[in-house]
């Protein structure tokens, strides 16, 4: 057995300080929500209004990741393990609609699918007045489902290609169908993963502002973004913020005790499964795959390129859009390269030197993963006007929002790629005389560039499409590309909005394609 490598002091002691910094918003917002006193922080969790978005919010997010598994399974299964034409385009195409956010999926349903939206207008002619509202619980479920999909989608395929294809190819030799072998030896396996994106999506849901706000849906972060804008006390904002944030964290607990449950031995395999042939239902599988895409990428940006189009006529600040498109890459690619450079002590700490401290160190810094980007804002607003005068208003601050809430992303795409590499090599190159810096440049980086590369493409992705820690941290008139999406959108300038809108949808989806295409060849 080999002796565990003790943790050189500078290294742990950067992991203790990640850690801390991670939980430092949900610290602060329990000490923000003491100040309410027991008995009024209890009538505002417990009362009529507070269970009602307790409800709304819970019952979102089920249906949402319900139908988010149902769609990402069988696609990632169609994509990965079938004989499907165009399979390297659909794993792209089918992955794009992650790079839509929900703010603009939100927009799309109510131009497609409202009361007098896109397919009203086309079913005029056969006597369809006006469709059913689709403000709502429903307009948010359908916005949100195809926004999140391909997080279910994407964990599931990278699930499949590490599968060992044996114990399929026993149940077809068996006389299995490739259905009946599916649902039988292939989904029990795939359960942790399938468990991994239901997760991402639950957590997304609950944590949505901007989808849910246009929608017209009540659900814990509308309300806690309301009451904070429009209250002279805003410890109530911090009562409920910290009663969303402990939800999510239900969330996480419960999933990851289910993960242990479903622990599958899958190692990982050089054989390569063997396709699908799917015979006479090629063509409906590319059928609906087609109608997929279609509505949950094409229609979003062909709404966005027909407002851009009508906008056009009144004028359009092309100008200014360019520059929220810079401010949004610049913060975020710093959030991004923050976010790395932190998670590299914690990723060393826990592929190289297990133990207690480096599993406590890794749980804590996941604390921003469970937590809803307003509710980390909320927190560090809060933070930033009591303590850290310096930083309130700047960007500085957003940039901590984002590691805070995206560092989980970079530490598991560095912790597996440190923990690929044999420390050994890194051994050979200090005995021939190199010093750890030299170590490190010569050796260590050159075989972490990739996965290194991956978390920064995952954080800078994800940062671009983050709403309300953008609008409650930036500085005054550091206009993103969601904020200026949301302020225009907010006044009714659907026209004025568009260019933002598909600039973000186009900037975000260079790294996902990257991603996918990454993943295609893994």
């Amino acid at each position: 057995m080999t002796a565990v490598r003790r943790a050189p002091p500078a290294t742990a002691a950067a992991a203790a300080l990640v850690a801390g910094l991670a939980v430092l918003p949900l610290g602060y917002l329990v000490l923000r929500a003491s100040e309410v006193g027991f008995s009024r922080a209890a009538d505002l969790v417990l009362n009529e209004r507070t269970l009602r978005l307790l409800g709304n919010s819970l019952g979102l997010a089920a249906a949402t990741t319900v139908t988010a598994v149902a769609i990402g399974v069988p696609v990632a299964w169609l994509t990965t393990r079938t004989d499907l034409p165009g399979r390297r385009a659909l794993t792209v195409v089918t992955a794009l609609p992650l790079a839509v956010p929900s703010y603009v999926a939100a927009l799309a349903v109510i131009a497609a699918f409202g009361p007098r939206g896109a397919l009203a207008r086309w079913l005029g002619p056969l006597g369809v007045d006006a469709l059913p509202e689709v403000y709502g619980f429903v307009g948010a479920w359908l916005a949100l489902s195809l926004s999140t999909f391909p997080y279910v989608t994407l964990t599931v395929r990278g699930s499949l290609r590490r599968l060992d294809p044996a114990l399929e190819e026993v149940s077809r030799s068996l006389g299995a169908t490739p259905f009946e072998t599916f649902r039988r030896v292939t989904l029990p396996q795939l359960r942790p993963a399938v468990a991994a994106g239901a997760l991402l999506v639950a957590l997304y849901t609950l944590a949505d502002f901007g989808g849910v706000s246009l929608l017209r849906f009540d659900t814990f972060t509308r309300v806690v973004y309301v009451q904070y804008r429009g209250s002279l006390d805003r410890s109530g904002a911090a009562v409920l913020a910290l009663v969303l944030a402990a939800v999510s964290l239900t969330v996480v607990a419960a999933e990851a005790r289910t993960r242990t449950r479903a622990r599958v031995a899958a190692a990982r395999t050089a054989r390569t499964a063997r396709l699908v042939h799917l015979g006479r239902w090629r063509a409906p599988a590319t059928a609906l795959l087609a109608v997929l895409a279609v509505v949950a990428l094409v229609v979003p940006v062909a709404t966005l390129v027909t407002w851009l189009v009508l906008g056009a006529r009144e004028g359009i600040d092309l100008g200014e859009t360019a520059a929220a498109a810079g401010r949004s890459a610049r913060v975020s690619a710093g959030g991004a390269l923050a976010a790395l450079v932190a998670a590299w002590p914690v990723a060393a700490l826990a592929s190289r030197h297990p133990g207690r401290l480096a599993r406590w160190t890794e749980r804590l810094s996941y604390a921003g993963y469970a937590l809803p980007g307003l509710v980390v804002a909320l927190s560090l607003v809060f933070f930033g006007a009591r303590v850290a005068r310096p930083l309130y208003q700047t960007v500085g601050m957003l940039v901590l929002a984002y590691l805070v809430l995206f560092l989980p992303q970079a530490i598991g795409a560095l912790r597996t790629t440190l923990g690929q590499i044999s420390p050994t090599l890194e051994d050979a190159s200090r005995s021939l005389g190199a010093g750890p810096l030299a170590t490190a440049r010569r050796v260590l980086l050159p075989l972490v560039r990739p996965g290194a590369t991956a978390a920064f493409a995952l954080v800078f992705l994800t940062a671009m499409k983050e709403l309300p820690a953008a609008l409650l941290l930036g500085p005054t008139g550091y206009d993103t590309l969601a904020t200026r999406v949301w302020a225009t959108t907010s006044e009714g300038f659907f026209g004025r909005a568009a260019a933002p809108a598909l600039l973000l949808i186009v900037v975000s989806s260079v790294p996902l394609a990257f991603l996918a295409l990454r993943d295609e060849r893994a």
